[in-house]
């Protein structure tokens, strides 16, 4: 693998340009133009030929643009969101903080909490239209508390996400980029 190859993940429908390496992490900049890391192991050279010599004098975006065709039609958004992947957001303490032995149950929860509503916004920034938020199952605390600040936004819905991926801790969000959002 070398900067600039094409890859695709082997477990899910995920395509990019290779932007660096360091050691055994790949990062790419993936067909919807989100910078990505998986392991070597994850990823698998889709097309040798697209292999770029000198990343300093363009970015990775003027050369796709080059190397790729343009098309006429915009594929519809619906379509867009059936292909693209779910942003996820690991909502366990161990992923937030490494501090978590010294923290309260109450500062832990605002902190899960605050980090459910800064990616909630960012989504909305940058129109991604699914989120996953995995809280795991516990008490259901978090569950609870997520699903109190998911009812306080028009437009978005959410549900228990896929049980074969996720189990019971995970929640599923669509928001609706048509709609206004009303912060709470």
């Amino acid at each position: 693998m070398k900067v600039g190859e094409k890859v695709a993940v082997l477990d899910d429908a995920i395509t990019g340009v290779i932007r660096r390496i360091e050691g055994d992490t790949v990062f790419i900049m993936s067909d919807l133009d989100f910078e990505m890391s998986f392991s070597k192991s994850e990823l698998v050279v889709v097309d040798k030929e697209m292999a770029i010599e000198s990343m300093d004098s363009k970015n990775i975006n003027e050369i796709l643009a080059e190397k790729e065709p343009k098309t006429k039609s915009k594929p519809k958004s619906k379509e867009k969101s059936k292909k693209s992947p779910p942003f996820e957001v690991d909502l366990h303490i161990q992923q937030l903080t490494n501090n978590d032995k010294r923290m309260s149950n109450y500062e832990m929860l605002n902190l899960q909490l605050d980090t459910a509503k800064r990616q909630l916004e960012f989504a909305f920034q940058k129109k991604i239209q699914r989120i996953i938020f995995i809280h795991g199952v516990g008490q259901g605390v978090l569950r609870a508390e997520l699903e109190f600040l998911l009812k306080r936004y028009d437009n978005l819905k959410f549900q228990d996400a896929d049980y074969q991926k996720y189990g019971n801790g995970a929640l599923e969000v669509y928001i609706f980029q048509n709609k206004r959002p009303n912060y709470p």
